[in-house]
């Protein structure tokens, strides 16, 4: 059983609402971030990367840069950017890319239930990360950006959410400045959804991990320093995003090596050769699982992996990232720990093929791999599973928007 609560939301005046809603903290660096929001007064990510407002020099983790995120909350609110709805309430966020739709249902959802592991994992998470964001959290007291859930869709969830999309005005409609579109409906009654919701066995999480344990962690600090605690406090509750998994799109996560290991261009292929089947030429993208197209030398290159390998009777040594790893990245390519080393970089499949070639280049040498992406299926499986996929497995797009709705407590 799924627990999923309404919420009074702190939310954008609705025509304030592009220039409010922001890309999520971590798609930018502080200098893109202060880019973004230069000259608009309004954009969430004045909360959200705090630092823009401070001098260039501070350091991102300085005392000054987490105190200066709920002053900037406040502004808005002062300058009514932002507005609280009256009443507790569940709502729908619709988003379109090019001919890919999505909508999921924005409510909160259960901390028990994520420390319990009934909202299931795939990524372990990065103890600087979390202590970032739990300090962010406790300081602001909200949560400002949404946890990415899935769940294995229901006829009686996407019943209730055609019947609001159909007979309600959205509360927002706009498209982003990436050509992305953002529409959000209040729903007018919660109880149908809340219900629907019990009879979802398991969530998952698709993006968020150190969102959703930076909420953990605030509760933990929370009830430790309460005199009293019962349980329902709004800090038992994080906000997030519940999309069906058969509505997202996962694109690759590919890899570029920065050099060869020591070993020339034809002594690098001779030694694939070995583990993998090599053809030259072909699309930079595969187009099937165990597939893998690979930039060398100014050369396209397509790469299969041994049936043994992608047939493995195991969640995670079967995925593409994880062969590559184990017969290529690790014994050829030296890189023992992708999470550790600074000879490899991870780009998200949104940027294309032609990112890949221009970096090699840039390098001056390595070698770029083109991945076939993760399957929700997948994903799903090594989270029953309890084991967590290979560093950078998953992009999902589109990102969800910061600032559209915001979960205080």
């Amino acid at each position: 059983m799924a627990v999923l609560r309404s919420f009074r939301a702190l939310r954008p005046r609705p025509d304030l609402a592009s220039e409010v809603a922001s890309v999520p903290y971590d798609v930018v660096d502080t200098t893109e971030a202060r880019e973004l929001a230069a000259g608009n007064p309004h954009s969430f990510l004045h909360v959200v990367r705090p630092e823009i407002d401070l001098p260039p020099e501070t350091d991102i983790y300085d005392d000054e840069v987490y105190a200066q995120a709920p002053r900037a909350l406040e502004r808005l609110v002062e300058q009514g950017s932002l507005v609280r709805d009256a009443e507790k309430a569940l709502y729908l966020y619709r988003q379109i890319m090019g001919d890919h739709a999505q909508i999921g249902v924005v409510g909160c959802a259960s901390v028990d239930e994520y420390d319990q592991d009934l909202i299931k994992k795939h990524e372990k998470t990065r103890p600087d990360k979390e202590d970032d964001r739990t300090r962010h959290v406790l300081t602001l007291c909200a949560h400002a950006g949404p946890v990415f859930l899935t769940y294995r869709g229901t006829a009686r969830i996407d019943a209730v959410i055609d019947s609001v999309t159909s007979t309600e005005a959205p509360l927002y409609d706009f498209v982003a400045v990436d050509g992305v579109a953002h529409t959000v409906w209040r729903v007018p009654d919660s109880v149908e959804l809340e219900k629907a919701f019990q009879e979802v066995p398991a969530l998952y999480v698709a993006d968020g991990h150190h969102r959703a344990a930076s909420a953990s962690r605030a509760r933990a600090a929370r009830r430790e320093q309460a005199e009293s605690f019962s349980g329902e406090e709004e800090v038992n509750f994080f906000l997030t995003v519940l999309f069906p998994g058969e509505q997202l799109k996962i694109l690759p996560y590919n890899r570029v090596v920065r050099d060869l290991f020591g070993a020339s261009r034809a002594e690098f292929l001779e030694r694939l050769r070995e583990v993998m089947k090599v053809t030259p030429g072909g699309p930079p993208s595969p187009d099937h699982k165990g597939a893998f197209s690979i930039y060398v030398g100014g050369e396209w290159f397509q790469v299969e992996a041994p049936p043994e390998a992608i047939e493995a009777d195991h969640p995670v040594e079967s995925l593409d990232a994880a062969i590559l790893q184990e017969r290529v990245l690790g014994p050829i390519l030296g890189i023992e720990n992708p999470q550790t080393s600074t000879r490899i970089d991870f780009v998200g499949g949104i940027r294309g093929t032609d990112e890949l070639a221009r970096r090699v280049r840039d390098h001056g040498g390595g070698v770029a791999f083109s991945l076939f992406p993760l399957s929700v299926g997948e994903l799903l499986a090594v989270a029953d599973a309890g084991l967590v996929l290979p560093p950078k497995s998953t992009w999902f797009e589109p990102k969800l928007r910061s600032g559209l709705l915001i979960h205080e407590f």
